[in-house]
């Protein structure tokens, strides 16, 4: 076949078992490509010059291209390392892996980076990336970017999706029917017989051929069912490639232990199980291109990777393309300090407490993306501490574009109406772009980031609480009081302020004065700061309601924003807000409230309340034969084993209170324990309504519900 240029995107990276590399292509003709490509990979090591002679005996006749170079590592400067240069990308992980057993005492660079991100730094064509490609039919000849990353309306490539979907949770029960939507039809399938679902299934991929296979429990359950008892059925457009599995994985993360079903990855298309996608619900497959466009991660691994692996990528790529060393294992520890000093720089972001109680006409100032935005503007970086008039560091060049583009997609949703047809896109991209500036603050003092320092993580909070001082003067010398502040926002109010005109000057003096943009997130009609859940007269940070002049609600620290409040108990607290929001004061409207309460639970206690509604769903957090005591997580997990589910910590389980105790299978009515959801929605009603009124008032309401 003769050279052919072709224009369209570039879908993915991956490598076969020969190791040759292959790019997936979407030309704008509608043809799917799947060509092998020359892609040379290098790695590098540096150590004593003795063993590293030794290395290069070890390496020498393997298939290595190797010399001796001089690169830089951003902490110890320039290096003499020995480059080991591969042909063939899918040999890098094994040939290093023998090396590194062989020469443990070596410190190793480039050498686990994620292929895609290699790629994306070495050709300059993004993922998801409008190019030009050259092929003659049997392998990619060459590559040229036509968009960036960082387009405002990037092109996007037509892709056909493929919906597939269980009646039932296979945790729980055996699914019997499969739900197959594609180009606007739907089909249902019996799972048995098994060979004549296989075969439907198979006919569906050749007929539709689908870019994007969208499941719930597909990794869990669809694909390892298929895999143990349809061997021969393989749903990936590469017939050269088999699925790849990833095992299930339990870890502690910020505080929290997290749970990670096993995997299921598929090559020339791409499998996204929306039950095991981090980000999935809430950026959906719009945020999730957008992700892998500016990470350079595949989609695949972008949905279901955190954030941090995204900003980890994004950093990847600028240090290759300035030449610098990334390290296989990092090898800076945090300095011996004195206590004293650490007290005195460890002090993380500025919170003011609250003022507990009801507030008229209150506005909300936000510095956009504070912290992102103090490492770019005063170049914090681990390579530019305690260096004056430094040139752009890699954390801030790195942040830079992403600031810009986040900001920007930001101003352009203010500017839409709300029924445009492009704001759900735009919100989808720009959530996925916040999460990535939301996790670069911690990854810059994560002990075990690349590009990680504690003490740059310090210099960015010594910042912000400077700023956000900064902010309260000059809130107080316009006149403002200040009734909260929360590391990068502010409440303030005035007598005569009402309208957004009418604190605009204070947010532009603000952005003037500490060069960080600010914006105005709205205007409350009336804000609610309440108190801690013990102790009346005691504020809590971030923990309040209230209801923009729109009419918008925004909450914080309820049970409506908690992931274990079940349905009716949200649903509840939900009705007693918007009940609420229908005065320019809300304890006039507190009584009405009540009263809607009162409903609530009398529809509780007549047994009238929707099964559904009533299902609990709580974080394990921890093995179950950790449980000392039978709390209602254990005695959940404990009934799923028995059943034969494999649980593990950090999954998310679901059951129902009753009179035995908990039930993971849906109870009867007879059985529910109605009183224990009527404390529920006590409760939550209380969360919001006892700030409103005296404790003597309120008790006429709530204490004939006890009854």
């Amino acid at each position: 076949m003769a050279r052919v240029e072709k224009t369209g995107w570039l879908m993915d990276v991956y490598t076969r078992p020969s190791g040759e590399l292959v790019c997936w292509l979407l030309s704008e003709d509608g043809q799917r490509w799947l060509l092998p490509m020359d892609f040379p990979v290098t790695f590098y090591a540096a150590g004593s010059l003795a063993v590293l002679r030794q290395a290069w005996r070890f390496l020498r006749g393997r298939g290595v291209q190797l010399s001796r170079q001089v690169r830089r590592d951003l902490f110890h400067g320039e290096r003499v390392v020995l480059s080991a240069t591969l042909d063939l990308p899918g040999r890098l992980p094994e040939t290093y892996r023998r090396l590194a057993q062989a020469f443990p005492v070596l410190d190793y660079y480039d050498a686990d980076l994620p292929l895609s991100v290699r790629f994306v730094a070495g050709t300059q064509v993004p993922l998801l990336g409008r190019c030009r490609f050259e092929t003659d039919g049997q392998r990619l000849l060459g590559l040229q970017p036509l968009e960036s990353a960082w387009e405002m309306q990037p092109s996007l490539p037509p892709l056909r999706v493929m919906e597939i979907e269980c009646d039932a949770e296979p945790a729980l029960h055996p699914p019997q029917e499969i739900v197959i939507r594609c180009d606007r039809r739907c089909y249902r399938f019996p799972l048995q017989p098994l060979r004549a679902f296989v075969v439907n299934l198979q006919a569906l991929l050749g007929t539709y051929d689908p870019d994007v296979i969208l499941t719930r429990y597909g990794d869990t359950w669809l694909f390892p069912f298929l895999s143990e008892h349809a061997p021969s059925f393989n749903p990936n457009r590469d017939e050269q490639m088999k699925v790849e599995f990833r095992r299930e994985r339990s870890l502690f993360a910020y505080g929290q232990v997290l749970y990670r079903g096993a995997q299921a990855l598929l090559f020339g298309r791409w499998h996204i199980d929306r039950c095991n996608a981090a980000l999935f619900a809430e950026i959906g497959l719009t945020g999730a291109l957008e992700m892998a466009r500016v990470t350079g991660l595949g989609v695949q691994e972008a949905v279901r990777k955190s954030p941090g692996a995204g900003i980890t990528a994004m950093q990847m790529q600028t240090a290759l393309r300035d030449g610098v060393l990334i390290p296989a294992v990092k090898q800076q520890a945090e300095a011996t300090r004195t206590l004293v000093s650490l007290i005195r720089y460890d002090r993380g972001g500025m919170v003011y407490q609250p003022l507990v109680g009801v507030h008229r006409h209150v506005a909300e100032l936000d510095f956009a993306s504070m912290y992102p935005a103090i490492m770019v503007r005063y170049n914090i970086s681990p390579e530019t501490l305690y260096q004056r008039d430094a040139p752009a560091g890699l954390i801030p060049r790195t942040l830079q574009p992403l600031l810009v583009k986040r900001l920007a997609l930001k101003h352009c949703l203010h500017t839409l109406d709300r029924r445009d047809s492009r704001v759900s896109d735009l919100k989808a991209r720009q959530t996925a772009l916040k999460w990535l500036l939301v996790v670069c603050f911690g990854y810059l003092g994560y002990k075990n980031a690349r590009f990680g320092r504690v003490e740059s993580h310090e210099a960015v909070t010594a910042i912000s609480r400077e700023l956000l001082l900064q902010a309260k003067e000059n809130a107080e010398d316009m006149g403002f009081t200040i009734l909260h502040m929360y590391v990068d926002s502010l409440f303030v109010k005035r007598e005569d302020t009402r309208t957004e005109a009418d604190f605009l000057p204070l947010a532009e003096k603000i952005q003037a004065e500490t060069g960080i943009g600010v914006t105005l997130e709205g205007v409350y009609r009336w804000l609610v700061f309440l108190p801690a859940c013990r102790d009346q007269r005691i504020p809590v940070a971030n923990r309040y309601f209230g209801v923009f002049e729109d009419g918008t609600l925004k909450y914080r620290g309820i049970a409506l924003r908690r992931h274990d409040t079940c349905p009716y108990v949200a649903q509840t607290q939900l009705d007693i807000l918007s009940c609420l929001a229908q005065a320019d004061d809300p304890r006039e409207q507190w009584k009405e409230a009540w009263g809607l309460v009162n409903q609530r639970v009398r529809s509780l206690q007549r047994r009238q309340a929707a099964i559904e509604g009533l299902q609990m769903a709580v974080k394990l957090s921890r093995d179950p034969q950790a449980f000392r005591r039978p709390s209602a997580a254990a005695q959940a997990a404990r009934q799923l084993q028995a059943e034969g589910v494999a649980v593990r910590a950090g999954m998310r389980l679901f059951f129902w209170f009753t009179q035995q105790g908990v039930s993971v299978a849906p109870p009867a009515a007879e059985e529910v324990d109605w009183d224990h959801y009527a404390r529920l929605v006590l409760r939550a009603a209380g969360e919001i309504l006892d700030v409103l009124q005296p404790v003597e008032k309120k008790q006429q309401y709530y204490l004939p519900l006890l009854k």
